[in-house]
């Protein structure tokens, strides 16, 4: 009797978000004796503290295949990780090819794995800030359309993907992957000396623990505009004077700085004390959510963050026209307050007295998104492997919809 190999399933990431949220899927796989979940790298992030640093922080495996595919624009390097991962997936014969959130290596896992007709798994999927300049929303829209399971993060996205029209039996509901990583390691992070090596604890332990905010910009349409970028660093300064700000610089970042005549502000300085906009090199995992957990508040324009300062209690200024993830301002801590300098000073003020916003836990947001998605993905790999026929039935489940029976 020849033994059936185990059924595959490759993921595909390439950056820092991805990281965070593959961690807990891999983890779950390891209780399926049938399941065999691999790791391809496209090398989105290539620098060591945006993914060695993620790999070791979070115990995930050695990929077993790294593209090499650095950059951050949507065009070229995205079709040169669609042309690197065809022979992966052609050589390797994944029964499935996940992917998860909204990056260029998102999209293009999920047009290669399309192109050969292996099916699509997004976890994230449905997620909509309807801003068509926004290359992660193209990348979202592309995904979800090739996609054969849409794995929905919130009721929103399970909204939208209904209004888009794809079918009812390919949409689960099934919480935040996200947070199964944040719950699991959060623990673990509060043991960092982070705090300390930054001078916001003292000897005497969290009791003597310094008042702080975190700020992350990454976003096109924060940096990319040399005179939005300057607008937005002088408030920051002015907000700097009431309360340290700690700043961990992406690469990215960090050449708009310079083309924007700001360079010289970018020195980094992980020193104890004072006021003032504080540069710092990227934070691993660990550090950066021990970080933010102590926080008075997270300034960003970041989606992912929106989502852990809505879990860990910790009000968050989001510096953007809109968001994707509706319910961290629904349920969450989260307030979408654009670009302008007045609100933010405003809202940090407001912050600063004790009115910051106090919000509670979405649905499903619950530490066990991994454990509903595999669940799904085993009973929908067994089925295919029954022969092509088609599923008729769909049992509900609290926070989604499984495969039942052919």
């Amino acid at each position: 009797m020849v033994e059936r190999r185990a059924m595959r399933i490759l993921c595909v990431v390439g950056t820092r978000p991805n990281f965070v949220k593959i961690a807990a899927i891999l983890q779950e796989a390891r209780k399926y004796p049938t399941l065999q979940a691999l790791l391809v790298h496209t090398g989105q992030h290539y620098d060591a503290s945006l993914s060695d640093a993620f790999f070791r922080d979070l115990s995930i495996p050695r990929p077993l295949a790294n593209l090499g595919v650095g950059g951050e624009n949507s065009g070229e390097p995205t079709s040169e990780m669609i042309r690197r991962l065809e022979p992966v997936l052609i050589r390797e014969r994944p029964d499935v090819v996940l992917v998860v959130g909204d990056v260029n290596s998102t999209l293009a896992g999920a047009l290669a794995a399309a192109q050969l007709g292996i099916p699509v798994a997004h976890v994230e999927a449905g997620l909509r800030s309807f801003d068509l300049s926004m290359p992660e929303e193209i990348n979202r829209i592309g995904t979800d359309a090739v996609s054969a399971l849409l794995f929905a993060s919130e009721p929103s996205a399970l909204r939208n993907l209904v209004l888009e029209g794809w079918p009812r039996e390919r949409i689960f509901l099934v919480g935040n992957i996200m947070i199964d990583t944040l719950r699991r390691f959060l623990p673990v992070a509060r043991h960092s000396t982070t705090l300390r090596d930054l001078g916001l604890q003292g000897e005497g332990g969290p009791s003597r623990k310094r008042p702080y905010a975190v700020l992350t910009l990454h976003r096109p349409s924060t940096v990319d505009d040399p005179e939005v970028l300057r607008r937005v660093w002088e408030v920051l300064n002015d907000i700097s004077r009431r309360i340290p700000i700690i700043f961990p610089l992406h690469p990215r970042t960090r050449k708009h700085f310079h083309e924007a005549g700001l360079g010289s502000l970018t020195r980094e300085d992980s020193g104890a004390g004072g006021t003032g906009v504080r540069i710092v090199p990227p934070l691993g995992y660990l550090p950066f959510l021990h970080l933010q957990s102590e926080a008075a508040c997270v300034i960003t324009d970041s989606g992912g963050i929106q989502e852990e300062t809505t879990v860990l209690g910790v009000p968050c200024l989001t510096l953007r026209e809109s968001t994707e993830r509706p319910v961290t301002v629904s349920h969450g801590t989260n307030t979408v307050i654009g670009l302008e300098p007045g609100r933010l000073r405003r809202e940090v003020e407001q912050i600063l007295v004790g009115n910051g916003k106090r919000g509670r836990q979405p649905p499903g947001w619950d530490g066990r998104s991994a454990g509903r998605i595999l669940r799904i993905l085993h009973e929908y790999l067994r089925l295919r492997a029954r022969g092509p026929r088609r599923c008729g039935s769909i049992a509900y489940t609290r926070h989604g919809r499984a495969p039942a029976s052919c």
